[in-house]
């Protein structure tokens, strides 16, 4: 099966910049300032949060509809964390957290929750491969 989209971006290192081909995204990468860099741009790690969580929170809505249930008003966040993986190279971590509407009980937005993370292609990507935490918060 072809892709449905396919995004193109160019980067250079950590320090220096990213660009989508069609210049919509144009970013100063730095290294943060925890890393030793002067933390004036933004970084892979942010990227991947934000990205993460965008889709995230896109196949939640499309999860809530098929379930019947009212997230118009929820949100993500995600917090990725970068850490040495133990034999000379690095890892990620990665912590979801759903603002979900009060009224939703917790046996539905667990299972709104666990059902959204078989959806994102994010979720998919990750899978076996980053240590990822679902949260309600």
């Amino acid at each position: 099966m072809s892709a449905l989209y396919t995004a193109i971006a160019t980067a250079s290192g950590r320090d220096g910049r990213a660009v989508t081909n069609d210049g919509l995204l144009d970013v100063t990468l730095a290294r943060p300032k925890e890393l030793g860099g002067d933390g004036a741009g933004t970084n892979p790690e942010q990227l991947f949060a934000a990205g993460y969580a965008a889709c995230f929170a896109s196949a939640m809505n499309l999860v809530a509809g098929k379930l019947g249930l009212d997230v118009s008003e929820a949100s993500v966040t995600a917090e990725v964390g970068l850490k040495p993986n133990g034999s000379g190279g690095f890892g990620l971590e990665v912590a979801l957290r759903a603002e979900l509407p009060d009224a939703l009980s917790e046996e539905d937005g667990t299972r709104l929750l666990e059902a959204t993370h078989q959806v994102c292609p994010y979720s998919n990507a990750t899978r076996g491969n980053i240590p990822v935490s679902l949260v309600r918060e």
